[in-house]
């Protein structure tokens, strides 16, 4: 049965870095596209950053290139998006989620098949 499990969400102030992490279990997890997505309040869920599997390529949405990285720890069956200098605008539920197949594809909520939880990021002063 494949889980994915969000943690490292909080409060945190402009400027301000947080790491999100995603435990995956229940399949092959370095084969199989990974992204984070997140959702505003009143808006609809994007996508933030996507990881291919197998060869690692990642793409990142034009909001968050050069303060956003994604990264898996194979050993641990573990995805990471490490957030640095947040903005107000990043505030969102934060989700990850894996795709069947090894192309992150165009990193879009559609074609993604299964979800963690959600974890809380705030960004404010």
């Amino acid at each position: 049965q494949v889980q994915l499990v969000d943690s490292g969400g909080g409060l945190v102030q402009p400027g301000g870095s947080l790491r999100l992490s995603c435990a995956a279990s229940g399949f092959t997890f370095r084969y199989y596209a990974i992204g984070w997505f997140r959702q505003a309040p009143g808006k609809g869920r994007e996508g933030v950053s996507c990881s291919s599997g197998g060869d690692g390529r990642t793409l990142h949405a034009e909001s968050v290139k050069g303060r956003f990285t994604i990264s898996r720890d194979i050993a641990k069956n573990t995805v990471h998006l490490q957030m640095n200098n947040l903005k107000p605008e990043d505030t969102a539920v934060y989700y990850c989620a894996a795709r069947l197949s090894s192309s992150f594809g165009r990193c879009v909520e559609s074609q993604y098949n299964y979800w963690g939880q959600g974890t809380q990021v705030t960004v404010s002063s």
